[in-house]
């Protein structure tokens, strides 16, 4: 003989259900975010080296004027801006974690009032 599950039991299992699942992406948004955080500490330092060596190949191409220091110049610069666009799409996907993230809290928090 089974028990017949008194009002609004369903309702509480779904909403520990619910609550699970969305707890799980949240910690789950997190470990990546704290990851990409990560990545992104480590391209910013090298940014930061590519950056300045790049400016150094610039001023020696102005001052020697020759082919190579050109080129140097060229190829520091190119190497920066991959770094740029590497850090830039990195930010992005942090900013798109953070905006799941927040849509997350607010389901949670909508289901709580």
């Amino acid at each position: 003989m089974g028990s017949t599950p008194t009002p609004g039991t369903k309702s509480q299992v779904g909403e520990v259900l619910f609550r699970r699942s969305v707890e799980k992406r949240l910690k789950a948004i997190t470990d990546e975010a704290g990851r990409l955080r990560q990545e992104l500490l480590v391209l910013d330092e090298q940014l930061l080296q590519v950056t300045d060596e790049a400016e150094d190949s610039r001023l020696r191409s102005l001052v020697s004027e020759t082919p190579l220091a050109s080129a140097e110049h060229r190829d520091a610069s190119r190497a920066a801006a991959a770094l740029q666009r590497d850090r830039d799409a990195i930010k992005g996907k942090i900013d798109d974690l953070e905006a799941r993230q927040d849509q997350l809290l607010d389901q949670l928090q909508e289901r709580q009032t």
